[in-house]
C-alpha cells in the first residue's frame, strides 16, 4: 500500500517490477562471477577500465570517472587505490584544479580490459542478448532510453559536473 499518496502498483506492475528487480540482481551477479572467472577482473574493475579506455588519451578526471561509473566518491577512491597497486591505473595531479586528480589507464590496464572485452561480450550475449527477439531487443533499448532520460531530468547537477570534469 502506498503511504505518500501515490497509487499502489497493480498486480501487473508488481510482476513487471519484481521480474526486473530479480533479473537485474541475478544478471549482474552472474556477469561479475563469469568475468572474474574468465579474466580475474571484477565487474567494478571492468567498469573503470572501460570508462578510461573510451576516454580521450585514456584519461579522466576523478569527478568525470565517478559520473561515468555512478559511484560514491569514497567507493571510487578506495577501488582506484587497489587498481593502482595492481598497476592497472595511475593517478596524476590535475593541472587545472589542484584539488582534483586525473586517472590514466596504464598499458597493463589497457591490455587487461581489451583481453576481457571478448569474454564480457560473450557473457552478455549468453545471459541476455541472445535470449531476446529483435522486437524485444528494440523494446529493451526503448525502455532503457526512457528510464535513463527520466533519471537525467532529476540529476542535472551530475550531468553538468560530468561535462565539466570530462575536459582534461
Amino acid at each position: 500500500m502506498a503511504t505518500n499518496g501515490t497509487r499502489p502498483l497493480t498486480p501487473r506492475e508488481e510482476r513487471a517490477w519484481d521480474g526486473y528487480r530479480r533479473m537485474q540482481g541475478l544478471l549482474s551477479s552472474q556477469l561479475n562471477r563469469q568475468l572474474m572467472a574468465d579474466t580475474g577482473l571484477s565487474d567494478a574493475d571492468f567498469a573503470i577500465l572501460s570508462a578510461l579506455l573510451g576516454a580521450p588519451r585514456h584519461r579522466l578526471r576523478g569527478l568525470a570517472l565517478r559520473c561515468e561509473v555512478q559511484w560514491e566518491k569514497s567507493r571510487l577512491s578506495h577501488h582506484l587505490g587497489r587498481m593502482q597497486t595492481r598497476g592497472l591505473v595511475v593517478r596524476e595531479e590535475c593541472v587545472e584544479d589542484s584539488r582534483g586528480a586525473v586517472f590514466q589507464l596504464t598499458p597493463e590496464g589497457k591490455a587487461a580490459v581489451e583481453a576481457a572485452t571478448g569474454d564480457r561480450v560473450a557473457a552478455v550475449r549468453t545471459y541476455l542478448l541472445d535470449l531476446l527477439t529483435p522486437e524485444q531487443l528494440d523494446a529493451l533499448t526503448e525502455i532503457s532510453g526512457a528510464v535513463l532520460a527520466r533519471l537525467a531530468e532529476d540529476d542535472a547537477h551530475l550531468r553538468a559536473a560530468a561535462e565539466l570534469a570530462r575536459a582534461v
